[in-house]
C-alpha cells in the first residue's frame, strides 16, 4: 500500500458537512484506508469572488494507481455535485492528491506533487499537523520536481 495525502476543501453549502460526507466516502472505499484526518479551517479564496473555503489534508493509504486514486476522487466530487465551470470558482468539495508516496507526476490530467501545494499555507499547515515528520518527504520531492 502507498501514502498519500488528499487536500479537501468546500465553499458551497453546509461545508462541514460536505466534508464530512466526501471523509465518509473516502472511508467506505475497500481500496482507501484513512489514516489521519488534520483540523479544518477556514480560508480566504483564490480566484473569482467567492465565499470562503473550509480546508484541510487526510492521510491515507492505498492500492490504487495515482491514476485510479484521482478517478476515485473525482467520482466522489461528482457524487457530491461538483461542477468544473469555472477555474478556481466555488465548489461544494474539492479532493486533490497533493502527494502520493514520493512520486513525481507530470501528464496533463494529473500533477503530483499538486503544483501550488508548497505556496499555500492551507496545505502545508494541516499537512504538518498531521504528519510532522513530512519535512524530509517534502524536500526530496521538491528535488525532484527541481530536476
Amino acid at each position: 500500500m502507498k501514502t498519500a495525502f488528499i487536500g479537501i476543501g468546500s465553499n458551497l453549502g453546509d461545508r462541514e458537512e460536505n466534508i464530512r460526507k466526501a471523509i465518509n466516502f473516502l472511508k467506505r472505499n475497500s481500496e482507501i484506508t484513512v489514516e489521519k484526518i488534520s483540523s479544518i479551517i477556514e480560508t480566504e479564496p483564490e480566484g473569482p469572488p467567492q465565499g470562503k473555503y473550509l480546508n484541510g489534508v487526510i492521510k491515507i493509504r492505498t492500492d490504487y494507481s495515482p491514476k485510479e486514486l484521482l478517478d476515485a476522487l473525482q467520482r466522489i466530487e461528482r457524487r457530491m455535485g461538483r461542477k468544473r465551470e469555472v477555474r478556481f470558482g466555488p465548489r461544494v468539495i474539492d479532493l486533490d492528491i497533493l502527494l502520493y508516496g514520493e512520486e513525481i507526476i507530470d501528464e496533463p490530467d494529473l500533477k503530483i506533487p499538486h503544483p501550488r501545494m508548497f505556496e499555500r499555507e492551507f496545505v502545508l499547515g494541516p499537512l504538518f499537523e498531521i504528519e510532522p515528520g513530512i519535512e524530509n518527504i517534502l524536500k526530496k520531492v521538491r528535488e525532484k520536481v527541481k530536476r
